[in-house]
């Protein structure tokens, strides 16, 4: 198959988008050939705001239904291929909207959320972000833990800080991920995961989603999706190819405002992060240019087989594991 073929026919995912969303970003997820992705509905936002968002999402979902599907099975993301669209899955960036309400766990589940982070960079009731000193996971986020390994929802420790990740993974009955990082072992960053924290991770069953967010990459605004590639590879040579995928950030459409609510504790408080200038790696600058990763893939000489992995066979299968099918 030449790489345009090979990304046609294969099942693309995309572990973790926080796009602007309208139907602009819907059509060029279309264009990137995106079998599924994993779209955030939650940052800082409590039960109720997150309950809007997730309303004014299915709204924009409805209206786009030509170019999109939600997903609450992988027996969806198998639809979404078969009928040429992109799956939605709802994520959380933070646990912070099931506040202190274990119920509200199935709730959102069933409103279709099938993956929740447990912190955003900072702490909150289940346990602390990576930008605080960390104090590990609570009592309650024990209790949270259990319950989203009951309903079938995967726990994400991308923004997590290293003690807190650590007793998830071993609290955990079920599969647990990174879904969106880089490693450390490139470049020192509070948001990148070192070798000894990939290990252990994929160790315990779990699962790599790998980022392209260029502050967290070696060359930063001067990266490439070579650049990407690299750390892709780097995962994979300490995950094996059964345990990593790609989780982009891609935060297309938004402007300096979305970036400072971001950046800032809870939405408005004290700064914990610059961001600087955002521009994705040139060669995948949009996510409409996804088949160039798939391309970029083969030419530094992986397999077919293990492309198809990385692009999306692997998440299928954590994902399989974690809701219970």
């Amino acid at each position: 198959m030449t790489p345009a073929e090979l990304h046609d026919d294969a099942i693309v995912i995309d572990g973790l988008i926080i796009a602007k969303w309208n139907r602009e970003l819907l059509e060029d997820m279309r264009r990137g050939g995106l079998t599924a992705a994993n779209c955030t509905v939650s940052v800082w936002e409590g039960f109720r705001a997150t309950v809007d968002n997730i309303v004014a999402s299915k709204k924009l979902m409805d209206e786009c239904s030509d170019l999109v599907r939600p997903v609450r099975t992988t027996a969806d993301i198998t639809r979404a291929k078969e009928e040429g669209k992109t799956g939605i899955i709802f994520g959380f960036q933070n646990a912070h909207a099931f506040e202190d309400q274990i119920g509200y766990v199935e709730v959102f589940k069933q409103l279709g959320v099938g993956i929740v982070q447990m912190c955003y960079n900072t702490q909150n009731l289940v346990g602390t972000g990576c930008y605080e000193r960390d104090g590990g996971l609570s009592g309650f986020g024990r209790e949270i833990v259990a319950e989203m390994n009951r309903v079938g929802m995967l726990c994400d420790l991308s923004h997590v800080g290293a003690t807190t990740s650590k007793e998830v993974i071993l609290e955990s009955k079920k599969p647990v991920c990174y879904s969106h990082c880089l490693p450390s072992g490139l470049k020192e960053h509070p948001r990148n995961k070192s070798d000894e924290e990939l290990k252990f991770i994929a160790d315990h069953g779990g699962f790599v989603g790998v980022t392209m967010f260029t502050p967290f990459l070696k060359n930063g605004v001067d990266s490439t999706i070579d650049d990407y590639c690299e750390a892709i590879e780097y995962i994979m040579n300490i995950v094996g190819e059964d345990a990593i995928g790609i989780g982009t950030d891609f935060t297309q459409g938004h402007d300096q405002n979305f970036f400072e609510w971001l950046t800032h504790d809870k939405g408005y408080a004290r700064r914990l992060t610059n961001f600087g200038k955002i521009i994705n790696p040139e060669g995948i600058r949009t996510v409409g240019e996804f088949p160039n990763l798939t391309e970029a893939l083969l030419k530094r000489g992986l397999s077919e087989t293990q492309v198809r992995k990385i692009m999306g066979e692997n998440w299928v299968r954590t994902l399989k594991d974690v809701w219970g099918e």
